[in-house]
């Protein structure tokens, strides 16, 4: 028999979680030292990033190891001010314009898969793996044969021709799965309602699937974004002269001895957050609004 809970039980279930404390009933030995493991893994995942972001606040005699001298935006001027760090301004143009392009990319491909995989097709099978074939390959080999392909059909490799290529080989497999994943949740009576309304084809998916899709779609693009803002194996092989961002902080540890580079990875990385930010900022309103709709109010 199922005994249904309602909200005047909620007291008398906390009286008795209460008195079971007091009677002393604790947690098993297992969650303690699972607990402690958990904590030694946060610290060693975010402790070498925490301690690169104060160092990179230190004033100008600040040093690559603690302790800390002093406070300052002293390496974050000298970041964009001084030719010596490397060339950051233009790296960090190339990386974003390059980034937004294989978001853009990225966002219609996966969106156009996603649409055409709802039903079987000839060759359907074939095609999938072929998309996503690219996530086994070793990343340097692949970037490699990429600026192989692009000389031999006479293009020079740059950050706009074949580091594109190269990296939309990384990031298409990742938003066609996300779309795959968002569009087993699509009810295709929508489009059928849309339809029976006199909408065309095109109508539909305007007004109706990519409105639908919002949320789906604003993920796709931030894992375009993101996995183009810190692509490094893929693009190494394919850039040609100039780098990107990741390709920059790399050559400046072969000759940068200052705090600069933490610097550096602190911007980075804060350029990171907000458009991660941003997006979630984005599905949050795209959410809050579809629920204005649905209630009315």
């Amino acid at each position: 028999m199922t005994v249904a809970l309602g909200e005047a039980d909620l007291p008398m279930i906390r009286s008795r979680r209460s008195s079971a404390v007091a009677r002393g009933d604790r947690r098993p030995w297992t969650f303690y030292a699972l607990a402690v493991v958990f904590t030694l893994y946060v610290a060693a995942l975010y402790g070498p990033m925490i301690c690169i972001y104060i160092l990179s606040f230190q004033d100008i005699r600040g040093g690559l190891v603690f302790p800390m001298k002093g406070q300052s935006l002293h390496w974050f001027i000298d970041l964009f001010t001084q030719v010596r760090t490397g060339d950051v301004k233009g790296s960090f143009d190339r990386s974003i314009k390059l980034a937004a392009l294989v978001t853009v990319i990225t966002l219609v491909v996966s969106l156009m898969a996603g649409l055409a995989f709802r039903r079987r097709f000839f060759g359907d099978t074939v095609v999938f793996y072929l998309m996503i074939g690219s996530l086994v390959a070793p990343g340097l080999v692949l970037g490699l044969g990429i600026g192989l392909l692009f000389q031999w059909i006479g293009i020079s490799p740059s950050w706009y021709t074949s580091a594109l290529g190269a990296q939309l080989s990384w990031t298409l497999p990742f938003g066609v799965l996300v779309m795959f994943a968002v569009m087993s949740r699509f009810n295709s009576v929508w489009e059928e309602a849309a339809r029976d309304l006199g909408a065309t084809r095109w109508q539909t998916i305007r007004l109706v699937v990519i409105p639908v899709l919002a949320p789906g779609l604003v993920a796709v693009a931030l894992f375009g974004f993101t996995l183009s803002y810190d692509e490094f194996a893929r693009t190494l092989q394919t850039s040609g002269s100039l780098n990107t961002l990741p390709l920059e902080i790399w050559s400046m540890t072969l000759n940068v001895t200052s705090p600069s580079l933490y610097a550096l990875g602190t911007v980075t990385t804060i350029v990171s957050f907000v458009i991660i930010g941003a997006c979630i900022g984005a599905i949050i309103v795209i959410n809050k609004r579809r629920g204005v709709r649905a209630t009315g109010h």
